[in-house]
């Protein structure tokens, strides 16, 4: 009986999911914006844009494993289309806020180059900026073809097994996430020429969430693994 509640709870209507999502996103980021009072308007909005980004589609990858690990958490898996469809918006987001604010349309600088102050030339200079953002541009066509792809429509176009291998994609997209994550919160502003900021704070809770993530997804498979295995 208590499933059955829990799962009623849970079992919104698509748009009810939208809107719920919706203020999530606004309330967190609001908080992330805030939580950075100090920085320049442009980084405070570029971060806290991702970092909403980064914590929807961590709450998506936390629900796979989950649903196998308890059947209250199966009436969670609607909300993954929801989390990672928000999730991509946010990230589109996040690039066009890098384009405007930071590199100011000029495409070229995205990939690390600068203009030496003496030739007037485009250098290579922020080799990790660059291939951090190039590994950024692959995410977010991942995640633009898997929130396209989320659709029933699309689903029935495709077929179940189709379009399943392609949402399993999704774990290569959060690697992806994790790696263009990581450079910016830990290298990108250990430079040595500069004076080196105070630590990101969302440093420990970025480590967190992927060894939550992890430990889920390996428990997850630990159980099914020996599930398959009594059966056989």
């Amino acid at each position: 009986m208590k499933i059955e509640k829990t799962h009623y709870r849970l079992n919104f209507g698509w748009k009810t999911r939208h809107i719920i999502v919706l203020l999530i996103v606004i309330i967190g980021t609001y908080a992330f914006i805030e939580s950075r009072s100090q920085w320049s308007e442009m980084h405070r909005w570029n971060r806290a844009v991702g970092d909403m980004s980064f914590v929807l589609i961590a709450l998506s990858m936390m629900i796979g494993p989950l649903s196998r690990l308890s059947k209250i958490a199966r009436s969670a898996i609607p909300w993954r289309r929801e989390l990672g469809i928000h999730g991509v918006l946010l990230a589109v987001t996040h690039a066009i806020i890098i384009l405007v604010g930071w590199v100011e349309w000029d495409l070229i600088r995205l990939f690390g180059y600068v203009i030496h102050p003496q030739t007037k030339l485009y250098v290579m200079l922020l080799h990790g900026f660059g291939l951090s953002n190039i590994i950024g541009i692959i995410a977010l066509v991942y995640g633009i073809v898997l929130a396209l792809s989320s659709s029933d429509w699309v689903q029935k176009v495709l077929g179940g097994s189709v379009w399943k291998f392609l949402q399993q994609s999704s774990y290569v997209l959060w690697m992806l996430i994790i790696v263009h994550t990581a450079y910016f919160l830990y290298l990108h502003f250990q430079d040595f020429h500069k004076q080196v900021p105070d630590p990101n704070w969302a440093q420990i809770p970025f480590v967190a969430t992927i060894v939550v993530v992890t430990l889920l997804q390996l428990a997850a498979f630990l159980k099914t693994w020996k599930i398959k295995k009594n059966t056989q």
